[in-house]
């Protein structure tokens, strides 16, 4: 397969909220392109995108997948992504890698809460996109309804490219059309000409040459004469084009394909997303932009990992600048050990084609190189070490669920596996909370976990119980006030001596970056005269940060917090550092007790999308849980949104509760806003059931 040149490729994200149809969207595009032969379908899980036996067991996209296809000479990558919020962050994982984002809307559904993230994180990144709505044949879609909709939520910059024509059963391009009347080919809603006047209008803005010569010519203007300037404007959100569709009958297809194929831009013509260098000796960051340019030095992101059970750990990613080649060797960041290529291809499902090079602005997968991981930097010069992807805003994983291993001879192989997971998955974490002795593994929703100890049991084959997590207080202290201990031990010859005297109190502003643990953290030695010798401070440290972490009052870590040493004693002969340990630690813990403690609590940010007639019931519930409603809004005649915040701790059944409410219609998401007080008797109740570890004088 020769290298294509960048100018012929076009990176496509397909997103959407989850069943809008993206997969079928997919598998329509592959077989008018002539790449299959007849077309899958999710109810029998045969379809190109959704091929692993989790995605055909739910019937839904689990996570992304790579397609590519040829079509009038261009080379399309498309990346179909899940559409599920517990997934969401595989789609945005995915759209460093495309010059074009394109979400698709179900067109009796109308836009839902995954589209407004998705169209939002793309004009964060300044992605270019479009938006398709697909399900036109759909008895109950208003079209003319929703684009207004879209126009009203999103700017009167999207508009349509192409029109529905002959009740939903032909399309009408708009962009192409020569100005004249409609004659023959009038749409559905609205009227092709002025659709056409708004779409020149629209364009001419961002080239004054162009301008001019639309004052001139009107709206004679050929679209080649355009072409130019319609893509500046989709590179800059000046546009964001609406097309119509149905992936299920195939109408408007063909005019997608045109669009995809000539319209959308090529890596030539958008920039790069963001990557910085870090430079020396002055440690700043600058904005780094490779060039699409094969003879240039190699500069690839791996946007995706995972699994395939034929070829091994497959690493995705798209190369920016250079030519990746098999046998040639590449650097991983700023590691120095080089990474040999030994099989290189391009990717359509899970079928893997060996390919023996890939060029500038082309996406494709290495395997079998357990080194490399997602978001990581492939190049192959030490010039590039320090390139970086500016941080995706991905979803923060907060639900939580506690896991047992069933067999507990799993444990040598369980951190292997689920640190494999982690590493497909960027929205899954598995921690070990200290204090509760729980192990817990975090997601973005309950689909989202069940999914992943699926996985954990197929593919590794550990099984695992499950429970709700105990919340993850913190506790922290709001007074200032002194603790003392004196730690004598006599057993018999040399003993042990230490006391120590300091002060507790909130930590503060000018000393949040002395030193850090979480939230922060500050120890200071005060002593004066030798009370302490400066040898035995390290221990008192020691001894205090053993308190942070397992907590003074009910076990939870301690946050926010600075300490001072301003006296002490000690013996000639028995002081030893591990008495001047203990004598920190409960020194600390006497000091937090009269410093007023509280519990913290983490408070998450919601916004949900629902029926507007179940609106009372969900503010309604949410109260109930210590729910704060910031704002709701109408969103069209019969959806609302609301946006408030509540505790995490009241949230751990909330998915199952919306669902409930809603019949079903409910989604939201959720991610960590910041930590409040705990209420009194909660705290009390939280207290008096902590069983502190006694230790032996």
């Amino acid at each position: 397969m020769p290298i294509h040149n960048p100018s012929e490729i076009r990176n496509i994200a397909l997103t959407g909220h989850g069943g809008c149809g993206k997969t079928i969207l997919a598998e329509r595009l592959l077989f008018a392109a002539g790449v299959t032969k007849r077309m899958g379908t999710i109810e029998e899980g045969n379809t190109v995108s959704d091929h692993t036996k989790e995605e055909a067991h739910h019937k839904h996209s689990l996570t992304s997948s790579v397609v590519y296809f040829t079509y009038k000479g261009r080379v399309i990558n498309l990346i179909d992504t899940p559409g599920l919020s517990d997934f969401l962050g595989h789609a945005i994982s995915c759209m460093p890698p495309v010059e074009t984002v394109a979400v698709v809307i179900d067109a009796a559904h109308g836009i839902e809460s995954t589209t407004r993230r998705l169209l939002a994180v793309a004009a964060e990144r300044q992605i270019p996109r479009m938006i398709i709505i697909n399900k036109i044949e759909s008895p109950e879609a208003d079209l003319e309804a929703l684009v207004e909709l879209i126009r009203d939520e999103f700017g009167s910059i999207c508009l349509p490219i192409n029109l529905p024509a002959q009740n939903k059963t032909a399309i009408v391009n708009v962009f192409d059309h020569d100005g004249s009347d409609d004659v023959g080919d009038a749409a559905d809603f609205s009227s092709v000409r002025d659709a056409h006047k708004a779409i020149l209008e629209q364009v001419v803005e961002v080239d004054e040459d162009l301008m001019a010569l639309y004052l001139e010519q009107g709206e004679s203007l050929k679209p080649d004469q355009v072409h130019a300037a319609f893509e500046k404007a989709l590179g800059e959100g000046h546009l964001v084009p609406i097309c119509f569709c149905s992936a299920k009958t195939g109408v408007g297809i063909d005019d997608l394909l045109h669009v995809l194929a000539d319209l959308c831009p090529s890596p030539m013509e958008v920039q790069p997303p963001e990557l910085v260098i870090r430079d020396q000796p002055d440690d700043a960051e600058h904005v780094f932009q490779p060039r699409p340019d094969p003879a240039a030095k190699v500069v690839a992101h791996v946007f995706k990992v995972t699994a395939d059970p034929f070829v091994g750990k497959l690493a995705f990613f798209r190369v920016y600048s250079g030519t990746i080649r098999t046998k040639s060797e590449l650097f991983l960041n700023d590691s120095r050990k080089g990474l040999r290529i030994g099989h290189l291809y391009k990717i359509r499902g899970r079928e893997t084609i060996e390919v023996d090079a890939l060029g500038p602005g082309d996406l494709g997968a290495v395997s079998k190189i357990d080194e490399i991981h997602f978001n990581g930097i492939l190049h192959d010069s030490h010039d590039t070490d320090s390139v970086r992807l500016v941080p995706l805003p991905l979803p923060r994983p907060m639900f939580g669920l506690a896991i047992e291993l069933k067999n507990h001879a799993d444990e040598g192989k369980f951190s292997t596996a689920t640190s494999r997971l982690a590493d497909e998955d960027p929205c899954f974490r598995v921690e070990r909370i200290a204090a509760t002795k729980q192990t817990v593994v975090r997601g973005l929703g309950e689909l989202h976990l069940r999914v992943m100890l699926e996985r954990l049991k197929t593919n590794f084959g550990i099984d695992v119980t499950t429970a709700p997590p105990k919340v993850a207080y913190k506790e922290t202290v709001t007074v200032k006030a002194n603790g003392h201990h004196r730690h004598k031990k006599q057993t018999g010859g040399a003993g042990q001596f230490g006391e120590v005297y300091l002060t507790v109190e909130p930590l503060p502003p000018d000393l949040e970056e002395a030193d850090s643990l979480e939230n922060g953290f500050a120890f200071i030695n005060d002593t004066v005269g030798g009370s302490i010798p400066k040898q035995f401070m390290p221990a008192i440290e020691k001894g205090v940060r053993q308190v942070l972490t397992e907590g003074a009052i009910a076990g939870y870590p301690l946050t926010g917090v600075c300490v001072r040493v301003y006296d002490g004693k000690y013996h000639a002969v028995d002081s030893k550092e591990v008495a001047f340990v203990t004598a920190g630690k409960r020194a600390f813990i006497d000091g937090v007790k009269n410093a007023r403690p509280v519990l913290l609590e983490p408070i998450v940010d919601l916004e949900i999308t629902a029926p507007s007639n179940h609106m009372g019931d969900i503010t309604g519930h949410l109260s109930g849980k210590r729910g704060r409603v910031q704002s709701t809004e109408m969103i069209g005649a019969d959806t609302c949104l609301i946006r408030a915040q509540a505790p995490l701790g009241e949230l751990q059944t909330y998915s199952n509760e919306l669902k409930s409410m809603t019949a079903g219609q409910g989604s939201f998401s959720m991610e960590y806003s910041h930590d409040e007080h705990t209420p009194a008797h909660i705290q009390a109740e939280v207290v008096a059931a902590y069983k502190p570890r006694h230790e032996e004088d």
